[in-house]
């Protein structure tokens, strides 16, 4: 059989191609955005018949999804790990009314966390749910287990969790060739049955689907205890340790026990719900210590009934937060082995090697906004006008490194900068308070979960300017649609877009104007009118949409007039321009005495003109367009 390689990713999303899955639905999140890009291209690839949609959020997603899934198609929906907490709600019901059509949740978690507001772990929100967990090992066995998890559904009509990790999603190993012709499970062409009795379930009714839930529970326990997602390795290396462990961090674990030149039976979990708890146990009862290796939290050792003997991240012999990389994973094994009297290798780290790393002087480099962001200029003008005393709460997408310029000072999770600006105009109008209240948001984001806290807020009769950071696409993910854009997630023409000015407005907001942050003189001025409205009599939340596209997105407005810059030979080095607007092609000399322009970074946007008060950045006019 020939191979490939894959990416965790894809191989998640070729494993939902040819296994039949007719609807396919996601929110962008790293580590899992490329899930559904995937699936695209295997759908056109195989020249299946399945819809794939970017959804407006992850619970419409999850829903989306279900809905496919009770009329008896298979179907899945992917997000990162955050993604399933706006999705629990009908997570938590799907659970209860149970599925027809197989019904697979993918939520990519993010131990480290790299790119993620918490390190959350949801395998334990499944066992919260009450939902089923297969955790893959690698790309291959993610992709296997699809198979797995679509049959298990159907056979128990439940919904199934999927839980790779970010090193799954973005590792690459070798995988088969996709087949020439593939199942498209089962049923073919199904219908909804009615059954309000079921599907609507009253909370009478909603107790007795709890009574069946638990014991499907119990039954596939039972089933998980001969999966062949777990079993054993080293078992003829017998002694006093043994290691239980799941997901990338087994074959952590097996490398790092490669360099220690030690050999430990290792029971490999790769259903941790439920968890099959008599296997745990006859592996544990071999052994006077059992190291427990998962990410990011306690989902197995939780679930072991007789933790004496038991280490792990409830003890303190694994760390009980961050991701379990190469270099843990040995100082975890290396500790924990030779405290129990077995004899390791000394860490492979070079000596001399990690002295010469620690006497380099690499300078810190911190995410900033890309050259020419327009968030960089929205921001810069917000500043500028109502500085330092103002209250900033931001929210989660590119326009975070805000935090940089000193133009957020909150964020908490989608949709929140809304609320918070909701919350500090109440708490401030309670203890006299007059700071003005400037919330952030972007278009995505707006369009996921601002929508309701923005109708609370004119409800309530809160006063705050919001700005809504339009940059036309989802950029932080990779450029996915938003139902304000004209085209689909396969890239055909949507039949409709949303006008997120109308919406404004619908949400009973009276202030709305669109600028562009390019225009900074505009963009000021409006500013300040939104403020004022803010403060009239019969004023209330003002609105501005900054209107302008991702230079990564779309640089057709650039292109157009491009405006080249120089600094004159007047500059200080006062460093204004490169604290207070941060654009990374304004680069100060070692000596701290003149900026220059870095030319291969500079996108000839011209925004750093206005970020220097003095006028040592001029435009290049001999090579501008006339």
């Amino acid at each position: 059989m020939s191979t490939q390689l894959l990416t965790g990713n894809d191989a998640i999303a070729l494993g939902l191609v040819e296994q039949g899955c007719r609807v396919a639905t996601a929110y962008p999140g790293t580590p899992s955005s490329e899930i559904l890009a995937g699936i695209i291209k295997y759908k056109k690839a195989l020249d299946k018949d399945l819809y794939a949609e970017w959804s407006v959020n992850e619970k419409v997603a999850f829903e989306v999804a279900l809905a496919a899934a009770w009329t008896g198609l298979r179907a899945a929906v992917a997000m990162k790990q955050v993604g399933l907490n706006v999705a629990s709600d009908p997570l938590f019901s799907a659970a209860y009314t149970g599925v027809k059509g197989g019904f697979i949740v993918i939520p990519a978690d993010d131990p480290g966390p790299h790119s993620s507001q918490t390190e959350q772990d949801s395998r334990l929100l499944a066992l919260t749910a009450k939902v089923p967990v297969f955790d893959p090992s690698t790309p291959a066995e993610a992709r296997e287990m699809i198979a797995d998890a679509f049959a298990l559904s159907e056979r128990f009509k439940i919904p199934v969790i999927l839980r790779p990790t970010t090193r799954l999603c973005h590792a690459v190993s070798p995988s088969a060739d996709a087949p020439a012709s593939s199942s498209d499970g089962k049923p073919v062409s199904p219908k909804f049955q009615k059954d309000p009795a079921h599907w609507t379930a009253t909370p009478k009714l909603r107790y007795k689907l709890h009574t069946e839930l638990n014991q499907k529970l119990i039954e596939i326990a039972a089933e998980f205890a001969n999966s062949k997602y777990n079993y054993i390795v080293n078992e003829d290396h017998g002694g006093e340790v043994g290691i239980i462990a799941s997901g990338v961090a087994f074959h952590t674990a097996r490398q790092a026990l490669l360099e220690l030149g030690v050999r430990v039976p290792m029971l490999k979990i790769g259903t941790p719900y439920p968890l099959p708890v008599n296997l745990i146990e006859a592996f544990s009862a071999r052994f006077t210590t059992v190291i427990v290796l998962e990410e990011p939290d306690t989902c197995i050792e939780l679930q072991i009934p007789n933790r004496q003997r038991v280490r792990g991240r409830l003890d303190g012999s694994v760390p009980n937060s961050g991701e379990l990389t190469p270099e843990v994973m040995f100082s975890v094994l290396s500790k924990s082995l030779s405290g129990v009297g077995i004899q390791v290798n000394p860490s492979p780290e070079d000596a001399d090697l990690s002295a010469a790393i620690k006497k380099l002087s690499l300078p810190a480099r911190r995410p900033r906004l890309c050259p020419g962001c327009s968030h960089r200029s929205a921001f810069y003008a917000m500043k500028q006008n109502f500085g330092p005393r103002a209250i900033y709460p931001g929210d989660i997408g590119c326009y975070t490194l805000g935090t940089n310029l000193r133009a957020v000072d909150t964020f908490v999770d989608m949709g929140a900068s809304i609320t918070m600006a909701n919350g500090f105009f109440q708490a401030n109008r309670l203890v006299g308070d007059d700071r003005a209240v400037i919330a952030t948001i972007g278009d995505s984001t707006f369009l996921h979960s601002g929508i309701p806290p923005l109708i609370n807020a004119v409800h309530t009769g809160a006063r705050f300017v919001l700005l809504i950071l339009d940059n036309h696409t989802t950029a932080m993910t990779g450029f996915q649609p938003t139902p304000a854009n004209d085209y689909l997630a396969d890239g055909s023409e949507a039949p409709r877009k949303v006008s997120i000015p109308d919406l404004v407005r619908a949400c009973g907001v009276e202030y709305v104007k669109v600028t562009d942050p390019y225009e900074q003189e505009d963009f000021t001025a409006i500013l300040n009118e939104a403020q004022a409205h803010t403060q009239a009599a019969d004023g209330g939340v003002a609105v501005i949409i900054a209107d302008r596209p991702c230079v990564l997105y779309d640089n057709d407005p650039i292109l157009e007039h491009p405006i080249p810059v120089v600094v004159t030979d007047e500059c200080d080095g006062c460093r204004f321009c490169t604290e207070a607007f941060e654009c990374p092609a304004l680069v100060l000399r070692a000596d701290g005495s003149h900026v220059d322009i870095d030319y291969k970074l500079c996108i000839d946007c011209g925004q750093c003109i206005d970020a220097c008060y003095k006028g040592f950045i001029v435009p290049k006019l001999a090579e501008m367009v006339p």
